[in-house]
């Protein structure tokens, strides 16, 4: 197994007198999906919000690339090489789809004082625009508004949003929710696919496609993480059976 890229040790997040996340560890390696799952409540996606930045722990720390970013805001997070996606699409409905790829790498250019040249002129990010929308199979869709594509389009632009960041790892939040079979599995596929070039960090309630893409997975009840493990240990774990996934999995 190769070193990890990003290292979550003992945080925690408080909100008044609830412990949303109690002393979660867990490791993200290259090339690998570690998937977060667990019932409703128990913290997987203020757990995402503390890796990305969009939430400070209250304890704990997190390493990425050898770099202390717990605390940090999240677009300086997202600039080291951290990207996500939303439990709800967040996209920009009314912009092209190639044109919410481009604002997504213009976020990688460091500096807003770019006044008197116009964004379509950087080779650069209209490259990575455009990598980004083939790496999701949308390069069909490029030139259409982002708000006409289907649900499903819609969560494979935000990933492809994500991606033109050009990022290391990959924090997913449900990217199947509300999705029809073809869609599931399409997305599934991408995400296999992604898996190849980056670490990515998994929060889904479909078991399905967490078990067919997962290398090891983090089963957090009531804020807590329960086990972690490869997929076969969390089906074989009573724990997990009783807490989560139920007595049938075993």
């Amino acid at each position: 197994m190769t070193e990890p890229i990003l290292i979550v040790r003992d945080v925690s997040k408080r909100f008044a007198g609830l412990l949303a996340v109690n002393a979660v560890s867990l490791e993200a390696h290259a090339r690998e999906v570690h998937a977060v799952i667990g019932p409703n409540g128990a913290g997987k996606t203020t757990l995402i919000n503390l890796l990305s930045g969009d939430l400070v722990p209250s304890a704990g720390g997190i390493v990425f690339a050898g770099a202390d970013i717990a605390g940090l805001p999240a677009h300086r997070i997202a600039r080291l090489g951290i990207g996500r996606s939303y439990q709800k699409t967040n996209i920009f409905p009314g912009f092209s789809v190639f044109e919410n790829c481009r604002l997504a790498a213009q976020s990688r250019l460091g500096s807003s004082m770019r006044f008197f040249r116009p964004a379509r002129t950087y080779r650069e990010i209209n490259d990575a625009a455009g990598r980004a929308i083939a790496l999701v199979d949308l390069a069909h869709t490029a030139n259409l508004v982002a708000g006409t594509l289907s649900h499903g389009e819609q969560r494979q632009l935000e990933i492809a949003m994500a991606l033109a960041t050009s990022p290391k790892v990959l924090l997913l939040d449900e990217p199947l929710a509300g999705m029809g079979a073809d869609e599931s599995a399409r997305m599934t596929a991408l995400i296999a696919r992604l898996a190849a070039d980056h670490a990515i960090i998994l929060v889904e309630h479909d078991m399905d496609a967490v078990f067919s893409v997962a290398h090891r997975l983090t089963v957090m009840v009531n804020g807590m993480v329960l086990e972690t493990g490869t997929p076969q240990a969390i089906r074989r774990s009573k724990a997990v059976q009783q807490a989560y996934l139920g007595t049938d999995e075993a």
